[in-house]
């Protein structure tokens, strides 16, 4: 059996650019509404395939690590986003694969004060909230065809998630 134990990672625009786009309020803005906001303008591009962008509220029940990884998932019409309600972690866990995920790209990211814009078509693992049950706003796509494929893995590859560390530690 081959086995891969996960480390997160601090997520950055860098590091994710081949999985989808970091949104936050970092980087460059402007002063809009009289100079009484700043936007932090087109963080990420909607994908959506003939369909329509819809916006949704997930609830995501916390996960307890160590944490064995069965199955990923995929959306391959649309981009989908996910943006906290808050400014607590969580963990995004993602790969490469066309036709079904690969274990040897797996990436597991350390996510705090920024939400993510998986590209359709990247393979990720559902919420990972960590110590609350956690809200996120989604943007995804909704329209004609299947826009979702869910891979399980063989019970030759074991993927466990095992230590988590805050950004702050």
């Amino acid at each position: 059996m081959r086995k891969i134990d996960l480390l997160p990672e601090p997520l950055t625009a860098s590091r994710f650019a081949q999985f989808g786009e970091v949104i936050s309020a970092n980087g460059a803005s402007y002063p809009i509404n009289g100079g009484t906001t700043q936007r932090f303008h087109r963080q990420a591009t909607v994908e959506r395939n003939d369909g329509e962008a819809i916006i949704s509220v997930f609830q995501a029940q916390p996960r307890s690590l160590p944490m064995k990884i069965t199955m990923m998932e995929r959306h391959p019409l649309g981009s989908q986003a996910f943006l906290p309600c808050d400014d607590q972690p969580y963990l995004v866990l993602v790969c490469l694969g066309d036709n079904a995920p690969d274990p040897d790209t797996l990436r597991l990211f350390s996510v705090q004060g920024q939400g993510v814009n998986y590209h359709a078509g990247t393979w990720h693992f559902p919420l990972l909230s960590l110590e609350a049950v956690r809200n996120f706003w989604v943007v995804d796509r909704v329209g004609h065809g299947n826009n979702l494929d869910e891979h399980s893995f063989s019970d030759d590859v074991e993927i466990t998630i095992s230590e988590y560390r805050s950004h702050s530690e």
